[in-house]
């Protein structure tokens, strides 16, 4: 009888950890985005502390990706290694910050730049050097955001390089296609004059639109090589635009290095 009970709790353990971690998916290969939003630790009250990666967490995971052959692109780098001007990593990764707060510059940068790895961060053009003027501050208080100074410094350094979250972090998919097309292209055009380069790489807010038809177009009709959705997942390599926009994957305050492992060898790490 005590066998019998042993292996049913065996059985139900193996069960659980089944449902909530994704080990039993084979393993995919191909350019992993990892998306995060805040560094640090969430303010108290906070109901979005998934989107909250302490500093501590933050380094472990790119010392990981370190130990595992991991080389950490910017989006001008993965778009030569592309088009056959330099060569593709073995393993290639996308560091990805979403939105452009402080915290960012404060504690991402540093530890990246201690690591020699590389990020990208998506800016929300209106909101450099102020806070986060789309944020529900019922659900969490405003955040200060980079300011320009700190932008220029992060590009000089050549760790972090810049993409677009549009110019006011709308919805694209609940406002006219002529709102949104406004969007996607103004920022371009803003970003690229400020900081003198090509804006390469563009994630929609919310990953609203992404897989609107019509929205999308307006985004690749803006000129961005990479449009980026927040569907989990690894992206398959050589991408061609037609897949549709390249997968990423949510690193989450509460996730521990099982999760992350997974997500990088499975694409995912939970339901």
């Amino acid at each position: 009888m005590i066998g019998t009970a042993t292996a049913a709790a065996a059985a139900l353990a193996a069960a659980a950890a089944s449902a909530r971690w994704n080990w039993w998916r084979p393993k995919v290969r191909g350019l992993a985005s990892l998306m995060y939003h805040k560094i640090g630790d969430f303010p108290p009250g906070s109901r979005l502390k998934k989107l909250w990666v302490t500093v501590e967490d933050f380094r472990r995971q790119m010392v990981w990706l370190k130990e595992h052959g991991y080389t950490t692109l910017t989006f001008t780098e993965l778009r030569e290694a592309e088009e056959g001007t330099s060569p593709m990593p073995a393993r290639p990764a996308l560091v990805t910050f979403d939105d452009g707060y402080s915290n960012n510059y404060e504690l991402a940068f540093p530890v990246l730049s201690e690591l020699g790895m590389k990020g990208n961060i998506f800016l929300v053009c209106d909101t450099i050097g102020r806070h986060n003027a789309w944020h529900d501050p019922a659900s969490e208080s405003w955040l200060r955001m980079v300011t320009w100074a700190q932008v220029e410094e992060m590009q000089g350094s050549g760790v972090i390089e810049f993409g677009s979250h549009t110019v006011t972090h709308r919805n694209l998919s609940e406002i006219s296609l002529e709102d949104a097309a406004w969007e996607v292209r103004e920022s371009k055009k803003r970003l690229e004059d400020r900081l003198g380069r090509p804006m390469v790489g563009f994630a929609y807010p919310y990953g609203a639109g992404a897989f609107v038809p019509e929205v999308r177009a307006r985004a690749r009709e803006a000129g961005y090589r990479y449009d980026f959705s927040i569907k989990q997942g690894i992206t398959p390599l050589p991408w061609r635009p037609d897949a549709g926009p390249l997968k990423r994957l949510l690193i989450r305050g509460d996730d521990n290095m099982l999760d992350f492992h997974l997500n990088m060898t499975r694409g995912r790490a939970r339901f």
